[in-house]
């Protein structure tokens, strides 16, 4: 390849089972506190060739869809068709990229360096697909065992695949729709193109019964943290101040290097104190004028990742905003909900309160406004 191709993932979340149990679609069943969608967003979303992430998803999983999602910032699912390829059709033409990874939401452990061994590959041919060997003996039979197969050159076929996007489209559009592909690579040959094969991953299994789901939650050894956060900023002229994300209309505003939002701020630092990473300003010095009316947002957003990226699951965060002024509770549902989208939570994952020191100190003189935060964070054992 020349250049920088663009490279973007298209999750096939369609599928309606429920053979793995639970009572939902498995894309949506939960596995160490979040739906299997979301362990596969993330795992795409956290490798830096990928510029973007399509879902498609089935006719009427718009809520479950929503609920799985939280607040990650991808474009609106499209939805699929009545069998896989149409599923893919329908995402393909929603995605503008020279690289497609095409991926089934049911595979949701995905390493990197997976993706780096398929995007290498591309260098080479036309497709790409993830794959390991037969290791088990093979055989015919029914009820009783028939001739053995031999394995030798046989491989058991992974996702994502990857592939040129306007040749993967292109094959998909020939294909005889009489007949049902089992995966893209099958469709890909049959217009001529070339597949690659790399090496898969055992953590790439496919889950498909309530046995695979008990498997997976015994990947998630997790002990749970806690950590507060403690910011406090003061006053200075303006009209209005930024608390939890939120404008909120004052006679002063906060004075601060970013937006002075100390009610982020203090969420920030519970967040990266419970994966002992350090605290704000190691992460965003104030000296870097980087950084200089920044939204806040970014802070907060930035601490999520990184708690994401060591294998954490936030649970719950509890703010609480110290001030005489201004009043905190007409906005404090606007507040609670702008930080679960940013957190990615629901609601009900967030807290947030608000009091006063009884005119004592800084706060009580009204020279500033303060706050503490404690975020609990499930992380990984080891």
């Amino acid at each position: 390849m020349t250049g920088k191709p663009s490279i973007a993932a298209l999750i096939v979340a369609a599928g309606q089972g429920v053979r793995s149990g639970g009572g939902v679609p498995k894309q949506y069943r939960r596995i160490g506190g979040k739906a299997v969608l979301a362990h596969a967003v993330d795992a795409l979303a956290r490798h830096p060739a990928i510029d973007s992430i399509q879902v498609v998803i089935g006719t009427g999983q718009e809520d479950p869809y929503a609920a799985a999602i939280g607040g990650r910032a991808l474009p609106p699912p499209v939805t699929g068709g009545a069998a896989r390829r149409d599923s893919v059709i329908a995402g393909l033409a929603a995605i503008d990229a020279d690289i497609v990874l095409i991926h089934d939401a049911a595979r949701p452990f995905l390493p990197a360096a997976v993706i780096d061994r398929l995007l290498a590959a591309l260098d080479g041919g036309d497709g790409a697909v993830p794959a390991l060997a037969v290791a088990d003996t093979l055989a015919k039979g029914d009820a009783f065992l028939g001739d053995g197969i031999a394995r030798d050159g046989l491989h058991r076929i992974q996702t994502p695949q990857a592939f040129r996007r306007a040749g993967i489209l292109a094959a998909h559009r020939a294909w005889d729709s009489a007949r049902e592909a089992t995966d893209d690579a099958q469709v890909a040959r049959a217009h001529g193109l070339s597949v690659a094969i790399v090496e898969g991953d055992r953590s790439l299994e496919k889950l498909t019964y309530a046995a695979d789901f008990e498997a997976a939650e015994g990947r998630f050894a997790m002990i749970s943290r806690s950590a507060m956060g403690f910011d406090v900023h003061g006053f200075t002229a303006g009209d209005g101040v930024q608390l939890g994300g939120v404008r909120i209309a004052h006679d002063r505003a906060l004075a601060g290097h970013s937006d002075a939002d100390v009610a982020l701020h203090a969420l920030t630092d519970a967040l990266l104190g419970t994966i002992a990473a350090g605290d704000i300003g190691s992460h965003f010095p104030p000296s870097d004028q980087r950084w200089k009316g920044v939204d806040s947002a970014m802070f907060l957003t930035h601490a999520r990742d990184l708690v994401a990226a060591a294998g954490g699951i936030v649970d719950f965060v509890d703010l609480t905003i110290i001030c005489e002024a201004p009043k905190i509770g007409p906005h404090r549902e606007a507040i609670r909900h702008r930080i679960a989208e940013l957190l990615g939570l629901a609601a009900g994952q967030v807290s947030v309160k608000a009091t006063t020191t009884e005119r004592l100190g800084f706060t009580g003189r009204r020279e500033g406004i303060a706050a503490q935060a404690v975020a609990t964070v499930r992380v990984p054992s080891i």
